[in-house]
């Protein structure tokens, strides 16, 4: 077929405008990126109605979509998590610091609501109720001998701000059930556990996690503390998995001296977000210390990170948990949030101190646990550096990314290797619940002493040593704990001056042996 000449400009244009087109889509791969991402969001929303639709049982929706959530998250990275709406307000709750409620802690006891301690200058001790006291009703609802679990409980004794609930108590004591009134108020959840002197000059703070309060109570502390006239400050955060990385910034300014780096973060775009100190650090001179184990991570990590990068301070322990990732969290309108990693945090040298996750979340949080069989809880020798990125601090002190803040001066574990589990036993529930009982059995025999009362009463006897042994193999543990006697006595004693006293009571007692605090303070 031939072709009349005067078509060529009109056929020529075409293939050109066809080749623009056609190249247009070849050469902007975002483009095709838009179709697949929009291609894949398609196939999931008609998989779901295809089950809804035609599945032949009726299935919850709801529970194929989360569990599709969360296999969708776990290919990402460990901490790109999840929230289904049941825990989101609990856990929204804990890192906002506050709630509203008639401020008590309990447990469970024997199927009631048993009163450890009432929240000091709370809504119920102001009302008149008492360590021992047992809850039978709120209002009208019956909760004893129902075995209602935790969150409904919780439920029941919160509610609005300066409204009123009716409890009625049985209280041992008095042989007696008493109607109480509680207007309820707000109870802040701490996470600054104490602030105290651990010798004239050196002062102790210790923070369990980083809330929306956390710099506040931290401050408020700090500021206890100087007017005691401290020369050197303690800042525990074992055990400290971290929270908001603002707060350990905003906490770490305190120390560092205008312009400092404390941290900077880059997203997968390469944007990169720098912190400095400013002008307002209110102890930058004394002599600093932060206490970090295997359990401290992310923002406890933020905060050691640019106390050693800056040569400001001493790190003590054992190497971090190693948790570089910086989440945001996003909310859904059922009121569930995903926690998505955005970015990666950087300590101010430069290095990452994430360690690998590329052998799926189970076995890098396992990674940990690994630590006790390599030795290197019991032996700094034993910490694997060699192939990890090192980095200088501006005085030439060497510091490794990849895996964790490695202190500076390592303390080992407490025990030595497979007694581990002795302090792993009295950090839980068991211990809290047998000085529950010996207290109810005969808080008479604490009533009126001073703390330091208290301290020599509890120095002079082994009965509670004792008796904790056999409450152990009554119920069925068989440990014995005469090796570690002197640990397991000094627990006891704190767990006692924490329901008995407070908070800081119990750290007072704990600190008194603690392997790292003699480190420091030697």
């Amino acid at each position: 077929m031939k072709i009349n000449p005067k078509y060529f400009p009109i056929l020529i244009f075409g293939a050109l405008a066809f080749g623009i087109l056609l190249g247009g889509w070849l050469n902007f791969p975002e483009q095709n990126q838009f179709l697949t991402k929009n291609n894949s969001k398609n196939k999931l929303n008609k998989l779901l109605d295809f089950i809804d639709n035609e599945y032949v049982d009726k299935v919850n929706a709801d529970s194929i979509t989360n569990r599709a959530i969360d296999n969708i998250l776990a290919q990402l990275d460990p901490h790109s998590v999840y929230i289904p709406p049941s825990e989101q307000a609990q856990v929204a709750e804990s890192m906002q610091g506050e709630f509203v409620g008639i401020g008590v802690n309990f447990y469970m006891y024997k199927d009631s609501l048993a009163i450890i301690k009432t929240i000091e200058n709370g809504p119920s001790e102001k009302a008149g109720i008492q360590s021992g006291d047992r809850i039978l009703f709120a209002d009208k609802t019956k909760l004893f001998g129902r075995k209602l679990p935790t969150d409904s409980l919780f439920s029941k004794l919160k509610g609005k701000e300066g409204s009123e609930i009716l409890v009625t108590v049985y209280r041992k004591s008095e042989n007696k059930k008493l109607d109480i009134k509680i207007k309820r108020g707000i109870i802040p959840i701490k996470s600054v556990d104490a602030a105290l002197l651990l010798n004239p000059t050196t002062g102790y703070i210790k923070i369990n996690r980083f809330a929306e309060s956390t710099f506040k109570e931290f401050k408020t502390g700090l500021t206890k503390l100087k007017e005691k006239g401290i020369k050197s400050l303690v800042i525990d955060l074992r055990d400290n998995g971290g929270g908001y990385l603002e707060q350990a910034v905003a906490i770490a300014d305190e120390f560092l001296k205008d312009k400092q780096l404390i941290v900077f973060t880059k997203d997968k775009n390469g944007t990169t977000n720098k912190t400095f100190a400013t002008k307002t650090g209110s102890f930058e001179n004394g002599k600093l210390f932060i206490l970090i184990n295997e359990n401290s991570a992310s923002a406890s990590e933020i905060l050691a990170g640019a106390i050693q990068d800056n040569d400001r301070g001493t790190i003590v322990g054992r190497r971090s948990f190693g948790k570089g990732l910086v989440q945001r969290e996003m909310d859904f309108d059922d009121g569930s949030a995903v926690r998505l990693t955005i970015a990666r945090y950087y300590t101010p040298t430069g290095r990452s101190i994430q360690k690998p996750y590329t052998k799926g979340s189970e076995d890098y949080l396992k990674e940990s646990e690994s630590r006790f069989k390599s030795g290197e809880l019991y032996h700094k020798d034993s910490i694997k550096t060699p192939n990890t990125p090192k980095f200088k601090t501006p005085k030439g002190k060497i510091v490794y990314g990849g895996g964790g803040i490695v202190p500076d001066v390592f303390v080992p574990l407490e025990l030595e290797p497979s007694k581990e589990h002795t302090a792993y036993l009295l950090q839980t529930g068991v211990l809290g619940q047998f000085i529950f009982e010996q207290l109810d059995h005969n808080r008479n025999a604490f009533k009126g002493l001073t703390f330091e009362q208290f301290k020599v009463k509890m120095e002079g006897t082994d009965s509670y040593f004792n008796a904790f042994q056999k409450h152990l193999f009554k119920n069925g543990i068989n440990m014995s704990l005469d090796k570690n006697k002197s640990l397991v006595k000094r627990y006891l004693a704190a767990e006692f001056a924490r329901q008995l006293f407070n908070e800081g009571k119990f750290y007072e007692i704990v600190l008194k042996e603690d392997t790292m605090i003699d480190a420091v303070l030697k």
